[in-house]
């Protein structure tokens, strides 16, 4: 997984995009299905949403977003898996979809069903708490635990709901992990004192900011944008991380300049901070990761690959 998030990183704030010498001639042969597979309203879908909007009125293309929700993202990845291959159809998930998400299901599809068109921008995924639970370091939260507090974990995913399985037990602690709908229902969960800390990917950034929220650890292999002190999970002893992204994708088998006008576009737009799409990953996200080409071909291929490393980890 440090191997991954790597592209990642050298990614960040610039774009790595497929190339070729006709993409720039290509048009979609009609209007392009855009699939969403996050709840409407929320942070992830008015990105999908802002990104088609800034398409069309650069590049004239016709978007019809839809939201096709449901088992991280695998709804989506059936749907999308029988649609046209000429870049009439793509939808956007996240990594873990493509990853943690298919393998456990053994859902009979791997990420050469599909074509990766490019990535977005990567997850602030920290482990939150409300500041008023007295709690100022990661540190105070386990001593808390090993004091005989019975802490509530919100985890929006089985992959984090393994990793904080996997943090508690690195730390010498149980704790009362508590499967949440969505990072908002985490976030409401804390902040209504129903949870006591849980995982949250960016949702936390105005909240922290405001000192009403406290982003106790980085759930990723690097340190929080916002609060680069918190340690990491590999300095918890951790292993794994919740590195991911959110990722276009598209059909299996997209011709060339079809994938790399779609990646060139979108990776424009998400890394120019003017535009609406751009701001709100810079404010939301921390700023782009635009990974596309061969890079977004193996970052998949060996997120697919680990995920069972986790899966046995967090069943031992």
């Amino acid at each position: 997984m440090k191997r991954i998030f790597k592209a990642g990183i050298a990614a960040l704030g610039a774009v790595v995009v497929a190339t070729s010498a006709f993409a720039a001639d290509w048009t979609p042969p009609g209007p392009i299905k855009l699939m969403i597979g996050f709840k409407a309203g929320g942070g992830a879908d008015t990105q999908a949403r802002l990104i088609a909007e800034e398409l069309e009125a650069r590049m004239g293309w016709k978007f019809i977003p839809e939201q096709v929700t449901g088992k991280g993202g695998l709804n989506l990845a059936n749907a999308l898996k029988g649609q046209p291959n000429d870049g009439t159809a793509i939808g956007l998930v996240v990594t873990e979809t493509l990853g943690y998400n298919m393998a456990a299901a053994n859902a009979g599809m791997t990420p050469d069903d599909f074509t990766g068109l490019t990535t977005t921008a990567g997850f602030q995924m920290g482990v939150v708490a409300r500041t008023d639970k007295g709690w100022a370091t990661f540190d105070d939260m386990i001593a808390a635990a090993k004091a005989g507090q019975d802490v509530r974990f919100g985890a929006m995913s089985p992959k984090l709901a393994d990793l904080a399985y996997l943090l508690g037990k690195a730390q010498g602690v149980d704790f009362n992990i508590v499967n949440v709908k969505g990072g908002k229902g985490v976030m409401n969960g804390v902040n209504a004192g129903d949870l006591d800390v849980g995982f949250m990917a960016g949702i936390q950034t105005k909240g922290v900011a405001a000192g009403d929220l406290v982003n106790l650890a980085s759930a990723l292999s690097v340190p929080l944008v916002q609060t680069p002190e918190a340690p990491t999970f590999g300095d918890l002893g951790v292993e794994f991380s919740a590195d991911g992204y959110f990722v276009f994708i598209g059909p299996a088998g997209m011709p060339d300049d079809a994938r790399a006008a779609l990646s060139n576009a979108i990776s424009s737009v998400v890394s120019d901070d003017s535009t609406k799409a751009g701001g709100l990953i810079k404010k939301a996200f921390g700023g782009p990761a635009a990974i596309s080409g061969d890079a977004l071909t193996e970052l998949l291929a060996n997120d697919y690959a680990s995920a069972g490393a986790l899966l046995d980890a967090a069943s031992e």
